[in-house]
């Protein structure tokens, strides 16, 4: 359920004008008409991307036959957030509201409720964040993990390919994996080395980013 109030009444012409001004120029979406970033996780059941329009939507639910969309950002009161739910309550898609962190260290808990909704969603889904490269970066390499892959095939989905850079504040996200990589991969499974030795305080504690490619990310690119 929705708790907050809609920012736009959609129904009208002139609630849909504003909600896309506000979605092109004050969350960016004028950029992601042309990019779409998207890409296949898991053949036939996930996929990623940036926020979709309703548009791009619509035509990637009937290309791929999607039955949910997993918000990665969180609930937004933004343009954006609020026409993608309106688009996928009308494409009889699932919505599910699963917020991750770009730049800070993973939460144990939201990687458990994740692999929660990951076990029960209907298939195919998309997942998306706001540009498709950290957040849906993430939860795509964690889906990869859940599937019983290993670190290397899951730091794919981690890429400047996707428009991710593993030296800025995110490269926290490649940082989790490898460690995992260096003091359990092979010895122990790994949700059961997330629910039991995870420590992401002392994660956060140890990451250094570097400056260039945190100005490029935080100043240029203006991620969230």
């Amino acid at each position: 359920m929705n708790a907050r109030p809609e920012l736009y009444d959609l129904a009208t012409r002139g609630g849909r004008t504003a909600a896309w001004l506000n979605s092109l120029f004050v969350d960016h979406a004028v950029f992601r008409l042309v990019w779409d970033n998207m890409a296949e996780v898991i053949p036939g059941k996930l996929y990623r991307c940036n926020h979709p329009t309703p548009g791009r939507l619509a035509r990637a639910a009937r290309r791929f036959g999607l039955r949910t969309l997993i918000n990665l950002r969180g609930q937004r009161q933004c343009g954006s957030d609020q026409m993608s739910r309106d688009a996928a309550s009308r494409l009889g898609l699932d919505h599910i509201d699963m917020a991750f962190e770009s730049r800070g260290a993973p939460h144990r808990e939201r990687i458990l409720r994740f692999h929660g909704i990951y076990t029960s969603m209907r298939t195919p889904a998309l997942m998306h964040c706001k540009s498709g490269a950290d957040r849906a970066g993430l939860a795509s390499a964690l889906a990869v993990m859940f599937e019983g892959g290993d670190t290397i095939a899951a730091m794919r989905q981690l890429s400047w390919r996707f428009g991710h850079f593993n030296r800025s504040p995110t490269g926290i996200l490649d940082a989790f994996f490898l460690h995992y990589r260096a003091v359990a991969e092979g010895k122990k499974p790994f949700l059961d080395w997330v629910r039991e030795d995870y420590d992401e305080v002392a994660l956060r504690a140890n990451f250094r980013a570097h400056g260039l490619s945190s100005f490029i990310n935080d100043r240029v690119l203006r991620r969230e």
